[in-house]
C-alpha cells in the first residue's frame, strides 16, 4: 500500500477568517439600524434588504464558527479527514437562509399587491445608501477569499445580494417618491427576492456536488485515468475516485496494476507528482498491485 500525502494541508477558509470578522461586525452593526428604520419607514424592500442583513448575520457568524472547527485538530480518533466538511455544512446553511428570506419575501410581495401602503421614501434612500456603502466594504474584504473557499463564497453571495438589496431599496426609494407610488416599493422588494433565491440555488448546486462526492469542477476523471496509466510500469487503473473534501482539498483514491519487475515506489512518486501537479490532487491515496493479483477489482462500487 502506498501513499502520496502529507497530512499539513493549507486551509483555505481559516486564511481568510479576518475578512468574515470584520465583515460579520460591519453587516451586524447595520443590521440594526435598518431593521429599525424598515418598521418606521413601513418600506417591504428595506424589510426585505434587512431580512437578508439578518441571513447574512447567521451566514456569517457560521462561517466564523465553521473555520474554527475546520482547523481545530482532532482528539477523539474518530474524524480521519478531520472537521473541514464543516464549512460545507456552513455554506448550505448560507443556502437555506437565502432561499428562505426569498420566499418570505415574495410572499408578502404578492400579498400586498392590490392593498394600498404607506411607505416613507427618504429614510429608505438614506439606509439603502449607507447599506450599499456597508456592503461594497464587505464585498472587497471576501472577494478574495471567495475564489478559495466554498465557505467565504457562501458569506460573499450572501453580501452580493444584499449589495443588489441596497441598491433595489435606493431605486424603490427614488421611484416612490418621484411617482408618489407605493407600489414600485413592492415591486422591487419582488425582484430582489427573485435575485436571492437564483444565487442560493446557483450555491447549492455546488454544496451538494462536494456533500455527494461528485469528480471536482474542472478534474476530468477520464484524462486522470489515462494519464495515471500512462506511468511508465502500470499495466492499468481501476476503482479511481475523486472528490472534494472542503475547497482547495481534493481528494483521489486509485488502484495501480503494475508490470513484473516495476519500480513500485518510481511508480508511487510519478503517480503522487502527476496528480498533484497537472490534476490539482493534493492528497492521493495509492495501492499497488502485482499483474497477478486478483479480487479487489470485483468490487461493483
Amino acid at each position: 500500500m502506498g501513499t502520496g500525502h502529507g497530512h499539513g494541508h493549507g486551509h483555505a477558509g481559516g486564511r481568510h477568517r479576518w475578512r468574515l470578522g470584520v465583515s460579520f461586525i460591519l453587516i451586524g452593526a447595520f443590521f440594526v439600524v435598518e431593521l429599525g428604520y424598515g418598521l418606521i419607514s413601513g418600506s417591504l424592500a428595506l424589510m426585505s434588504d434587512a431580512g437578508h442583513m439578518a441571513a447574512d448575520v447567521v451566514t456569517l457568524g457560521a462561517a466564523l464558527v465553521a473555520t474554527r472547527i475546520a482547523t481545530r485538530p482532532d482528539t477523539t480518533g474518530r474524524r480521519s479527514y478531520g472537521s473541514y466538511r464543516a464549512e460545507v455544512f456552513a455554506s448550505l446553511l448560507a443556502v437555506v437562509l437565502m432561499l428562505g428570506v426569498a420566499l418570505y419575501v415574495v410572499a408578502e410581495a404578492v400579498g400586498r399587491i392590490g392593498r394600498a401602503a404607506e411607505v416613507s421614501s427618504g429614510p429608505m434612500i438614506v439606509v439603502g445608501a449607507v447599506g450599499l456603502a456597508v456592503n461594497l466594504v464587505a464585498l472587497l474584504l471576501l472577494r478574495s477569499g471567495a475564489s478559495e473557499s466554498l465557505n467565504v463564497k457562501g458569506a460573499y453571495l450572501e453580501v452580493v445580494a444584499d449589495t443588489a438589496g441596497s441598491v433595489g431599496v435606493i431605486v424603490a426609494g427614488w421611484l416612490v417618491a418621484a411617482t408618489g407610488q407605493a407600489y414600485w416599493d413592492t415591486v422591487i422588494a419582488l425582484a430582489i427576492g427573485v435575485f436571492v433565491a437564483v444565487r442560493a440555488v446557483s450555491l447549492g448546486r455546488q454544496v451538494f456536488a462536494v456533500l455527494g462526492q461528485h469528480v471536482p469542477e474542472g478534474v476530468d476523471a477520464g484524462a486522470v485515468a489515462a494519464d495515471l496509466a500512462a506511468i511508465d510500469g502500470v499495466r492499468d487503473v481501476h476503482d479511481l475516485h475523486l472528490w472534494t473534501l472542503t475547497s482547495g482539498m481534493n481528494v483521489a483514491t486509485a488502484h495501480l496494476v503494475t508490470a513484473d519487475q516495476s519500480d513500485n515506489h518510481s511508480v508511487l512518486d510519478q503517480a503522487r507528482d502527476l496528480l498533484r501537479q497537472r490534476h490539482g490532487v493534493a492528497h492521493a491515496t495509492l495501492q499497488v498491485e502485482p499483474a497477478d493479483h486478483n479480487g479487489c477489482d470485483e468490487l461493483g462500487w
